[in-house]
């Protein structure tokens, strides 16, 4: 038993932490389910990535957190747990509302080491419950022990072996070999999969329909910024220069992917187009055409990863009658620049991120523009946006501690968080919204009044990071209109329910895009997309993003995307399940259980 301590010493967070894991180690092992109960609160929930069985899940309640707890902590040899003092002293903090002592802490399973964050509500005599507690396998530890040998010996030369250049050639030429894994979309989440596939020993290959790396950001819209802060889109094993800006210019962005690729030497194919694929469950393998400037090409990986974005199809709705339109019409991702546009007059139809920048754009360069606006939208002003990423900024522990404790927030207590954040962005913001709903723009604030970011995971879009454009709407200096109110088409523009006439040279569709399970059906067929289902968008008895990340009903198709924070901390859990399947450890596909 502990010595009996002073008050003062029983209520530091580094005590109370410690006392609470090391009663958790013990009460697994004695399998004691009243003792694993007692730990965790009533309104209590476990965020399992991976960590304590394969499974991406969150469980809530204490009654199903305990439940499941046990099983898998047993099913895995869970043991170990002890506070990792290293990545993280244990603090007193606040989240969603609530005073927490917040701790980040390491355990072993037959899967692995793992990691995760622990979040307990103190109680009295250093007594605390576990409000929420997540865990994971720790990829850079089992990477690590992969490793197992020591770097390459610069200074040992084969003069007459292949250079680096040569044996680079070769590499990307897949002359000889087939790769383990095919990554399909060379955007930031396609090239965070390879990186990760490549670490544990995989072989990877992007294949990307572009020209060249990074046109997938490059090409778009002139005027287009992150709208999150750089410490939130930091790569992996490569942190951006101190001298990068806040918000990067998308040319940039593309530069730093292309020099990326090369830093971290990465297999990949340009101006190359996935046709089709067809997977074979005698070899368990795929058999993929792709098309190539030098014509056609099949490979037969064991794996393929879609990583062609959450937002990377075009989505052009049918609008009755808008074929009687003379002028030109171009959804936003065909739109490159204002310039050309200038004392002319322009229709952008959307309210989202991409419709007010480009609005903007065209204003600046002299067109007489109109919004009009489909359905209500959140607008934030840039820099209250960020209050929702506030683990990523100040002061603090690494961007590696800090992906563990932001993963570690589960879905209920994200909610939480983020309604207490939109709520003070919206008083910060009052004077702006008061104007915008005086000119007519019609606003919402997500589902149960959560944000942004829930919103994106939902629904990919449906916000817009002012920067600007929604002084020009207040101002009347931007043109809205609400969809309601056209009455239809002419060859000159549009016609209002008032009568009134409205040119237009240019219509511009800032209509969103199209989800990637909508790419399934297209380039593996009917079969194969009924065997997925819907991907991206919340599971309900999950609490997690359907089909993300994780094994699929499909044996050798896997999904990534998101913001570059989510490619960042959830690629490493594919390379992780690969490595375990081709391992001969774990199912290939999620209708096994495990």
């Amino acid at each position: 038993m502990l010595d009996r301590l002073n008050p003062a010493t029983e209520d530091r967070p580094e005590f109370v932490a410690e006392r609470w894991i090391a009663a958790l180690d013990a009460a697994l092992a004695d399998r004691s389910r009243e003792t694993v109960a007692g730990l965790f609160a009533p309104e209590s929930h476990w965020r399992n990535i991976f960590g304590i069985s394969w499974h991406f899940a969150t469980f809530s309640g204490q009654q199903s957190v305990v439940s499941e707890l046990l099983a898998r902590a047993a099913a895995v040899n869970a043991r170990g747990f002890r506070l990792d003092d290293r990545a993280l002293i244990p603090r007193r903090a606040v989240v969603a509302g609530r005073e927490v002592i917040e701790a980040v802490f390491a355990f072993e399973t037959s899967n692995g080491p793992g990691t995760g964050a622990l979040r307990l509500l103190p109680g009295a005599n250093g007594n605390s419950a576990a409000w929420t507690f997540s865990s994971m396998l720790d990829f850079d530890r089992i990477c690590d022990a992969r490793a197992g040998q020591a770097a390459e010996q610069s200074h040992a030369r084969d003069f007459a072996a292949p250079d680096w250049l040569e044996q680079r050639q070769a590499s990307r030429a897949y002359a000889d070999r087939e790769p383990d894994v095919l990554i399909v979309g060379g955007g930031h989440a396609g090239i965070a999969a390879a990186v990760e596939c490549k670490r544990i020993g995989l072989d990877a290959l992007i294949v990307d329909r572009e020209r060249r790396i990074g046109d997938n950001w490059r090409l778009r819209y002139r005027g287009l910024k992150l709208h999150n802060k750089t410490p939130v889109n930091l790569f992996r094993y490569l942190p951006f220069p101190l001298s990068f800006p806040d918000y990067i210019p998308k040319d940039k962005i593309a530069n730093w992917l292309e020099s990326y690729v090369d830093i971290m030497e990465l297999d990949f194919w340009t101006e190359t187009s996935f046709e089709a694929a067809r997977y074979d469950e005698a070899t368990q393998r795929w058999t993929v055409t792709l098309q190539r400037g030098d014509g056609p090409r099949t490979l037969h990986p064991k794996h393929i990863v879609l990583a062609t974005s959450v937002s990377g199809t075009p989505n052009i709705p049918t609008i009755p009658g808008i074929e009687r339109f003379d002028g030109k019409v171009l959804h936003s991702s065909q739109f490159a620049a204002g310039r050309e546009w200038a004392g002319r007059s322009v229709v952008v139809f959307g309210t989202g991120t991409s419709a007010h920048d480009i609005c903007q754009e065209l204003h600046a360069a002299g067109a007489d523009v109109t919004m009009v606006q489909r359905s209500p939208t959140m607008v934030v002003n840039v820099e209250p946006a960020q209050l929702y990423d506030k683990t990523y900024l100040g002061d603090g522990p690494p961007i590696e501690v800090r992906d563990i404790l932001n993963s570690g927030v589960p879905l209920p207590v994200m909610k939480i968080a983020h309604k207490i954040i939109t709520d003070e962005v919206k008083r910060l913001d009052v004077p702006l919204l008061s104007r915008l709903e005086r000119a007519g723009f019609r606003l919402e604030f997500g589902e149960d009044g959560t944000g942004w970011p829930l919103k994106f995971r939902s629904r990919g879009g449906g916000y817009y990071f002012n920067v600007g454009c929604s002084e020009l709407i207040a101002d009347g200096k931007i043109r809205l209109v609400q969809a309601a109110d056209i009455a239809g088409f002419t060859a000159d523009g549009l016609a209002l329910n008032d009568g009134t006439l409205l040119a237009a040279e240019l219509l511009v569709l800032a209509t969103g895009y199209k989800g990637p399970d909508h790419l399934v059906g297209k380039l593996f067929g009917d079969d194969v997309a009924a065997r997925v289902g819907r991907v991206w968008g919340f599971d309900e008895a999950t609490q997690e993003l359907r089909n993300m990340w994780t094994r699929t009903g499909q044996p050798g198709l896997w999904f990534t995307g998101g913001a570059f924070s989510q490619a960042r901390i959830f690629s490493r859990f594919i390379a992780l399940q690969i490595a375990a399947i081709e391992a001969g450890t774990l199912p290939k596909s999620s209708n096994c259980k495990h």
